[in-house]
């Protein structure tokens, strides 16, 4: 009896995950091979973890965020505890802008791996070498952190960012955690701790994809001017990131003004779920007094 309404419960959510309709984005001729692939696996093995994942991070790379979490949502139906599923849903509330259902995702995948050995999370869209630089656990801390930070509760992102830097298998890792822990401990008020973070960081470090949070490490630190952050061919995406930093250490610091310009040329780059964007957005948010 029970095993039939199990089985009767499952074909019922892999029918709710075969109703999303691809994004608009993913329509035609023009659409990614990958994810016509994704999608392809995801129709052929509707419930297998693996195959929602993919699919889910394949329409979100598009653009469609809220399709991606509709194709989580139904995944999470068929497995309720994979922290895979809730660390990607948790990814793409925050590029939609809701935070407190990120924070809620997050913190349940954080709890599910406590103890479990982690993980290599594959790449979707791979770095120059080819090397993937973060985990699953380290994605976890990482975009729990970051839905802490935007939403200015500085506080608990902090032990986070700090825990992700320390615990970092690569220095991509340890730069990225770094970065975020400096700045949120200058919001706090904290400059002598920012400064003794950023000690160890050094000019002649192998980093892999996180140059900007490098470079903009060494500036915090002073040992790199600001006009050396960004060469006049830097890309859109380097260019919000960049930006962003500056405007977040200016504000920590009172440079309203600063942070302010900063910001504002960051929002100016156009519409983006970039990180650096969605901080420029809330940080400029803080800035402004309420009307």
């Amino acid at each position: 009896m029970h095993l039939r309404s199990a089985r009767r419960g499952l074909a019922v959510a892999a029918a709710l995950l075969l109703s999303v309709a691809p994004p608009a984005s993913a329509q035609g001729s023009a659409e990614p091979p990958a994810l016509g692939a994704a999608r392809e696996a995801w129709r052929r093995h509707p419930t297998d973890p693996d195959s929602i994942i993919w699919y889910g991070r394949r329409v979100g790379y598009t653009g469609a965020f809220a399709e991606a979490v509709a194709i989580y949502t139904e995944g999470l139906r068929l497995h309720p505890d994979e922290p895979r599923l809730l660390r990607h849903r948790g990814h793409r509330y925050i590029s939609l802008r809701d935070f407190p259902k990120a924070i809620a995702d997050l913190e349940r995948a954080r709890r599910l791996v406590e103890g479990r050995p982690d993980q290599v999370e594959p790449d979707g869209q791979p770095n120059a070498r080819g090397i993937p630089t973060s985990t699953l656990h380290s994605n976890i801390r990482y975009h729990l952190a970051l839905a802490y930070f935007v939403s200015g509760d500085f506080t608990k992102a902090l032990p986070i960012w700090a825990e992700d830097a320390r615990v970092a298998s690569n220095l991509d890792q340890r730069v990225a955690a770094t970065y975020w822990w400096v700045l949120t401990l200058a919001h706090l008020g904290r400059h002598d701790e920012a400064k003794r973070v950023l000690e160890p960081i050094r000019a002649d470090w192998d980093i892999i994809e996180n140059g900007s949070y490098h470079r903009l490490l060494l500036w915090m630190k002073g040992g790199l001017a600001e006009s050396a952050l960004l060469g006049g061919d830097a890309a859109t995406l380097e260019r919000q990131t960049i930006g962003n930093g500056v405007g977040q250490w200016h504000a920590a610091h009172g440079r309203v003004a600063e942070a302010r310009r900063a910001w504002e040329a960051v929002l100016a780059t156009g519409p983006s779920a970039a990180f650096g964007v969605i901080a420029a957005e809330e940080g400029l948010k803080r800035l402004t007094p309420p009307r």
